[in-house]
């Protein structure tokens, strides 16, 4: 299989469950599955998890499992026929105390508080975008407005207002539910849907941290960013995150289609001087629900993704409810190999005018810096934490990077890093011992041959979270 850095997230669903295909999938290139919490029981999450540990197990790879919070549902209620034609010109009623199963004329809503989000001239759209609303007036709970696009819309739709605000708040009481169960299996990282500010991103760790105290598990937290009201906030929502999801479809209603490409530019630019992590998702393969291939255009939109830095690449119905679920894994993994032989790697210029007041970041950049210089076959990171590694995976360089750590939670979260290879490793407590161990590792797996140089970083006293002091250059024995 090609050497690949970009990482690959897969939603899980009924296309994918078979534990067969699961583990044929992480072979073919899934280094973390996504569990989507708008849909299913609790227990058949918890049942997920289990089966994406084992498929891993089997697969000899370990993956990482993101649990995505399905947040505030901002939706149209149910149709009595389940869905409704909608005529443009013709009046629609959108009802916040409507019990009753809506028709043509109008519908109940899940979102309650829209009565008081909107008034005459705003822009109401649904279904992504497909059906256009504009508001003539508020009458109490009832919201009258003219379509302007019409279709068919079918039950709990989703609404979006144009520009946004919208007040809803970006955690449920069913996503502190949700967080609870998905720190039962230890969800490496917990995605937060619809977050405005920072705010939101710090009671999400709080719920977090609270939930997993336990077991002492702490998930990575990743901010879907796809409302207009986060856009100004991105600085803020970043620093109080580990990473960020380019929540393509959402977004796109929000500020419109066309301003969405630069935007994705920016974000990942944004996350990776942060040193954080970025998705890029949202109808990346969307073709591939019903057709064996991917279009040319999904094909230009991976690879786009691929040569901005993202870390990862997100597959949402092609792989929980397509046809080609397999197909599109080992795809998507072709086209992010073919985008990376074409990046420049500009090292030189990425540390011109930067300053590091930090032991253990300093090290990390001298270990890329020498590596790429040297041509070294490998770089080796001896870590606790994983921040070693995920430093040096912000910078471009064809030298793949491999995280040697004694904790798994640590191997897990790194799953996600771009170009950092994962694995497990007991290290012993003595220095030359440790790095003695991590040669004869991954000379037996075939990473490494004699004559080969490779740079390594580890810390003294061994096995101090942020202890990184020591970048040493060797030749295989």
């Amino acid at each position: 299989m090609a050497r690949r850095a970009t990482k690959i997230v897969a939603t899980l669903g009924p296309a994918s469950s078979e534990p067969q295909l699961l583990e044929q999938m992480i072979r073919a290139g899934v280094n973390c599955v996504r569990l989507n919490f708008s849909h299913g029981k609790a227990q058949d999450h918890i049942d997920r998890a289990n089966l994406v540990r084992e498929a891993a197990q089997r697969a000899g790879r370990e993956v990482a499992i993101m649990a995505d919070l399905q947040g505030p549902k901002i939706r149209v209620g149910k149709f009595a026929d389940g869905k409704a034609m909608l005529e443009p010109g013709a009046k629609f009623t959108l009802d916040a105390s409507r019990t009753e199963p809506g028709d043509a004329r109008g519908v109940g809503l899940d979102y309650k508080e829209l009565p008081r989000d909107v008034k005459p001239g705003d822009v109401l759209l649904l279904n992504d975008g497909l059906i256009v609303l504009t508001v003539d007036g508020v009458r109490g709970e009832e919201i009258l407005t003219t379509v302007k696009l019409g279709g068919v819309l079918s039950n709990n739709k989703g609404i979006n207002k144009m520009g946004g605000g919208l007040t809803a708040p970006a955690l449920t009481a069913k996503d502190m539910e949700d967080i609870r169960t998905a720190m039962a299996f230890h969800a490496d990282y917990v995605a937060v849907s619809f977050p405005k500010n920072a705010t939101d991103m710090e009671m999400a760790r709080q719920l977090c941290n609270v939930a997993g105290a336990e077991q002492r598990h702490k998930p990575g937290l990743i901010a879907k960013i796809e409302r207009a009201e986060a856009i100004p906030n991105l600085e803020a929502i970043l620093d109080a995150s580990d990473g960020i999801m380019v929540a393509r479809g959402d977004l796109a209603v929000e500020v419109g289609n066309a301003a969405v490409p630069a935007l994705q530019k920016r974000m990942i630019r944004m996350a990776r001087e942060r040193d954080k992590v970025v998705i890029t998702a949202t109808q990346m393969m969307e073709s591939m629900i019903t057709n064996p291939v991917p279009t040319r255009a999904e094909v230009s939109d991976v690879a786009n993704a691929v040569l901005d830095g993202t870390d990862a690449v997100m597959t949402s119905a092609e792989t929980a409810a397509g046809k080609y679920p397999l197909e599109t894994v080992i795809e998507m993994a072709n086209i992010c190999s073919e985008a990376e032989k074409a990046e420049d790697v500009k090292l030189d210029a990425d540390f011109s005018g930067m300053t590091f007041s930090r032991i253990d970041q300093s090290i990390a950049m001298g270990a890329l810096f020498t590596a790429h210089h040297l041509g070294c076959k490998a770089i080796v990171a001896l870590t606790d934490s994983g921040s070693t590694p995920l430093w040096m995976s912000r910078h471009l360089v064809h030298i793949p990077i491999y995280a040697l750590t004694p904790r798994l939670t640590t191997q897990r979260k790194m799953a996600l890093y771009r170009n950092v290879r994962p694995l497990l490793m007991d290290q012993s407590a003595e220095r030359d011992e440790a790095l003695r161990e991590a040669e004869s590792h991954l000379k037996k797996r075939g990473i490494m041959q004699s004559g080969d140089i490779y740079a390594i970083t580890c810390g003294e006293p061994m096995g101090a979270p942020g202890g990184t002091n020591m970048l040493k250059i060797c030749r295989v024995a």
